[in-house]
């Protein structure tokens, strides 16, 4: 068999679905950099909202990607690896322009962050033993929750000060302190399913 025909053969990582998660992993520092170019909270412009904008559009290429996989039937281990990567990418760079912008604690980011090594690592470790602990509704809900809390936060500060800017202010900071309680919650649900691997008894 020829390499030609070895190549055509192999299933490619090109489907629509991955695809839009490499949009997405690129997407990211640019909005960034669009969102460092925004003025100061509540002085409100077109520019702040855009940067709203963008981030809810990456929020939903999750659920596009995985809808698209899901619907084709093309769900691949290239997907698998960079779809997390992808959502906890746009996660950790939005929370840490918040907190340059002095919108979220370091605590808030110091829990997402150690969750996501801990729980990567742990990973590994079972992954190790030949077994896959599927993700938990307590870990999709974190991710959710948080970027909806992102997203409140990010209208807050396209908003002139006052009424409604004040309103998704305090509904952004209500759902990120539910965010950090599911992200611990999901942590150590995580660990629980884990131990027996993490101390060898299996």
């Amino acid at each position: 068999m020829s390499a030609a025909t070895s190549k055509g053969d192999a299933p490619s990582i090109w489907t629509p679905a991955n695809v839009v998660t490499c949009i997405r992993v690129a997407a990211v520092p640019l909005w960034l950099l669009v969102a460092e170019m925004s003025p100061a909270a509540g002085v409100g412009s077109g520019w702040s909202l855009g940067v709203f904008l963008f981030f809810v559009a990456l929020s939903l290429t999750d659920k596009l990607d995985g809808y698209l996989a899901r619907s084709r039937n093309e769900v691949t281990t290239f997907g698998k690896f960079l779809d997390p990567i992808a959502d906890k990418l746009v996660v950790v760079v939005a929370l840490c322009f918040l907190l340059e912008r002095g919108e979220v604690s370091s605590w808030v980011l110091l829990v997402i962050v150690a969750r996501e090594f801990l729980v990567s690592g742990l990973r590994m470790v079972v992954a190790s033993s030949g077994t896959v602990i599927a993700a938990s509704p307590l870990g999709k809900g974190k991710t959710a929750v948080t970027m909806v809390a992102i997203s409140a936060l990010l209208l807050a500060m396209a908003l002139p000060t006052g009424g409604a800017a004040d309103a998704f202010e305090l509904l952004g900071q209500v759902l990120m302190v539910a965010a950090v309680v599911l992200t611990a919650w999901s942590g150590i649900d995580y660990f629980v399913k884990a131990w027996s691997y993490v101390v060898g008894e299996r």
